[in-house]
Order: C-alpha cells, then sequence, then structure tokens
C-alpha cells in the first residue's frame, strides 16, 4: 500500500490502512516513546496513547512534510503530556550534586553504539533525559521546551547541561571508552 493510499484509507477510518500506518510506524515510534519513559511498559502505553491520537487527527495532516515526522511530532507531544500527568517529570537528582558537576568536553567518548548512548541516557533523572531528548535528539529550542514543560527557558538550559555533565560522568564511570581516548562525543550535540 502506498503512504497516499493508506493515509486516504486512514481518514476515511479503514481498520487496515490503520493497521498498515500502525506496523509501518509502530516500531520507531516505540523508540522515541522509550528515550521518555521509564520502562517498557510506559513506553508502550505512551505508543497506544500517541497512535490514539494520531488516528483521531489524521485529517489535520497537511502533508506540508512527511508522515513520519509528523506522527513523530505528536508522540514526543504525547509522551511529554504523559510525564506532566503524571508529575513524573519534576523528579530530580540532588542540586548539590548536580552542580559539583563539570562538563569536560574533552572528556566525553567520540564513538559509541546507539544502544549504549541510549542506556546511559536512559539513567538520568527525568528531567535531564527528557530536555535532553528534545533539545538534541529532537531538535527543539529552550524556548520551545520551556512552553512544552511549563517551565522557564533559563531552567532548560541548566538542565540541558547539567544532564551533559551527568551523562559524560555516567559514560565515564560505567568505562565503555578507556579515558585517555575520549574524544568530544557531546560536542556534536548542539550547543545554543
Amino acid at each position: 500500500m502506498t503512504e497516499e493510499a493508506m493515509l486516504q484509507g486512514c481518514m476515511r477510518n479503514d481498520p487496515s490502512a490503520q493497521q498498515e500506518l500502525y506496523a509501518r510506524y509502530s516500531p520507531k515510534m516505540l523508540t522515541v516513546c522509550y528515550r521518555y519513559a521509564r520502562n517498557r511498559e510506559d513506553a508502550e502505553d505512551m505508543l497506544q496513547e500517541g497512535f490514539i491520537k494520531v488516528f483521531t487527527q489524521i485529517r489535520q495532516f497537511q502533508n506540508r512534510g512527511a508522515l513520519e515526522g509528523w506522527i513523530r511530532k505528536i508522540m514526543v507531544h504525547t509522551c511529554i503530556n504523559s510525564l506532566k500527568k503524571n508529575k513524573k517529570f519534576a523528579e530530580s537528582v540532588d542540586i548539590i550534586y548536580a552542580n559539583s558537576l563539570q562538563v569536560r568536553e574533552d572528556a566525553i567518548p567520540s564513538i559509541l553504539q546507539a544502544k549504549q548512548v541510549v542506556e546511559c541516557i536512559r539513567l538520568l533523572p527525568m528531567g535531564y533525559k527528557t530536555v535532553l531528548n528534545l533539545y538534541a535528539i529532537e531538535g527543539y529550542s529552550h524556548k520551545e521546551i520551556g512552553e512544552m514543560l511549563d517551565i522557564e527557558e533559563s531552567t532548560s538550559r541548566s538542565q540541558y547541561t547539567r544532564a551533559k555533565a551527568m551523562l559524560e560522568d555516567i559514560l565515564i564511570r560505567k568505562r565503555i571508552i578507556p579515558v585517555p581516548k575520549v574524544k568530544t562525543w557531546l560536542s556534536a550535540i548542539k550547543v545554543n
């Protein structure tokens, strides 16, 4: 089934088209949800809730970009809303520890397998992990993140800086790459 036929079928609430869309995009979107969730069960709940929104809002898709990008945006917003609803974003680390971390860009691994990076990111406190995902992976600005999470733009910036520092610390402690060989992996993550 072509993407256009699938899209038209979904707009008519055709179950076979909806099933095709789900089958085509759910694996990638589960990965998106998993980055924000505490565990696979929470990620699957976010995924299901997100696809309900996709199917109920499909007529709003205006073919101005990729369908996958539109679905991804819905998934990210669903994840954020779930975190806010369950007050999971409010969790944070001890500020004394967070402030003591120093960002040492030269001490961050340069090459890591995606699975190792994701697992290390998942170890971050929910607030740090959320901001890091939204900014570095999804490409939202700190202003947009502040609006999405109902926090100040400066809070988003500081959470991001602390997330990078804590991630660096985790990567070094886990010895994913020997310290003498670490480069600037996180420097590839945009900074502004």
